[in-house]
């Protein structure tokens, strides 16, 4: 996917919660991918975190209203995304990477996207890909 960039439910969650110590950094890198015309999508586990997510930091109003009105496509992780991610939190036994992280990794590689946007760390860990924001 050329220029493609997968959202990390990290970044939803900054740029959503005004609150949230990277809320700036949110929106400067969302206003960059806008006017770069970068085209951003997410998982579908990665759209269920960030539910939960919202649903904790903002209430239920604000992660239903996100939920129901989606502005980032999201791409359904396939049975061999699924597997892939098992090999990979298999391989990387020194990382607490989450299934959700090595299913959106396994979407990245699948769709040769190299951009995340993310304040994940796990996304630096994995190291295969440039992350917009900074992990952690």
């Amino acid at each position: 996917m050329r220029n493609g960039v997968l959202w990390d439910s990290s970044a939803i969650v900054a740029l959503l919660d005004a609150g949230d110590r990277r809320h700036r950094a949110a929106v400067g890198t969302a206003e960059r991918l806008a006017a770069e015309r970068w085209l951003g999508f997410l998982t579908n586990y990665a759209e269920a975190e960030t539910h939960a997510l919202l649903l904790c930091r903002v209430g239920r109003g604000a992660a239903l209203g996100w939920l129901l009105k989606p502005t980032i496509p999201v791409v359904k992780a396939l049975p061999a995304d699924e597997q892939r991610a098992k090999e990979i939190l298999t391989r990387y036994r020194d990382k607490d990477f989450s299934l959700c992280d090595a299913i959106s990794f396994a979407v990245m590689q699948r769709l040769g996207v190299r951009t995340g946007f993310s304040f994940d760390r796990h996304f630096l860990q994995y190291g295969r890909f440039e992350v917009l924001g900074a992990g952690g």
